[in-house]
């Protein structure tokens, strides 16, 4: 069995968001009066990267809400509105919280979804609390595999064309339009960087497809209620692909976990030369981000994103057999093995 490896900080938490007591007073009154209760208690949500508002609202009356706000000169904003779209739209075989209402008030744009009573599925993953979240994103794929038109007039781009333009990294590195990223010196990837562009330039054409997927179907955009059924949460970045590409995405973190997570995908039909493409443009763009400097998100975003390019990029060397190779070169194995602890 493979060695666990965690991430420094927990994906519970990563997040550093403004409290209740941090919102305006004006937005305060106007999300209070929209639930009809005062303020009891707020829960700031733990995981996640952005530095938005996002807590567990509780009033007095008893009720609960899973508020969301931003100013509207944030970004943000935007994809609060979109994620209230999307969701409103979903089928109901998607497990996943519905939008209560929004609103915009005091240049703020506030979206209050259903509450959850759950939690994040802890590192390492366990069996159980995997095979719970892949049910809901299977049972999901399945409702998405023809979306319907509301979701589809929503605007969902397409994945190979994501792939092409913001997940070819590898590709230009190997061109010398940019340089190989600090975090992934002490990794594979410069010694196989022929093969990991050539990967991920085969990707595209590999995950076309007319689903909708889930697009950031991260270990922190799970939670696993009390009932102990997956809820899929933030779809704020869907697009149209193969839905296999999205279960290699959560299935990082599995491997990692120590996991056999190449017994999982059989289930999905995902074809080798596209997971080790997947795999490939993930190590890619995530470890270049890590090398990006300081982010205006979370001051977590970065080790996460190391985290998550290496354990990509180890799992790829699993399955081509890159690291039995570096291994017989003797002197040259242990610069080259630093990315396996």
């Amino acid at each position: 069995m493979r060695p666990i490896t965690l991430p420094d900080v927990p994906y519970s938490a990563t997040a550093v968001r403004p409290e209740w007591c941090d919102l305006p007073e004006t937005v305060r009154q106007a999300i209070t009066a929209r639930l009809g209760s005062p303020v009891s208690a707020a829960r700031s949500a733990g995981g996640g990267f952005t530095r938005a508002f996002a807590a567990v609202l509780e009033t007095e009356a008893g009720s609960s809400a899973f508020v969301k706000a931003a100013a509207l000169t944030d970004p943000t904003a935007q994809w609060y509105a979109r994620e209230a779209a999307i969701t409103a739209a979903l089928p109901a075989e998607v497990t996943a919280a519905r939008p209560r209402w929004t609103m915009t008030d005091s240049d703020w744009f506030v979206l209050c979804l259903e509450a959850i009573d759950g939690r994040l599925p802890e590192l390492p993953w366990s069996q159980a609390d995997l095979d719970t979240a892949l049910r809901s994103w299977s049972a999901a794929a399945t409702a998405l595999a023809y979306p319907a038109p509301p979701l589809l007039a929503i605007g969902l781009p397409a994945l190979p064309d994501i792939l092409r333009s913001e997940m070819s990294w590898w590709t230009l590195i190997a061109k010398r339009r940019e340089p190989m990223p600090e975090p992934a010196l002490a990794t594979v990837a410069p010694h196989h960087l022929a093969e990991l562009a050539r990967l991920e330039r085969a990707l595209p054409e590999l995950a076309a497809g007319d689903a909708m997927l889930h697009g950031d179907l991260r270990l922190d955009n799970v939670l696993i209620d009390t009932g102990g059924r997956a809820w899929l949460c933030d779809w704020t970045w869907p697009c149209l692909g193969a839905p296999w590409f999205d279960t290699v995405t959560l299935l990082v973190s599995a491997y990692a976990s120590g996991l056999d997570t190449d017994a999982v995908l059989r289930a999905w039909g995902a074809p080798d030369e596209g997971v080790d493409g997947a795999l490939a443009a993930l190590s890619g763009y995530w470890l270049v981000s890590a090398g990006s400097g300081p982010s205006s998100a979370s001051p977590h975003s970065r080790q996460h994103q190391r985290f998550s390019g290496e354990q990509a990029l180890a799992w790829l060397a699993e399955r081509r057999g890159w690291e039995a190779t570096a291994k017989r070169r003797g002197g040259e194995a242990t610069a080259r093995r630093r990315w396996w602890r």
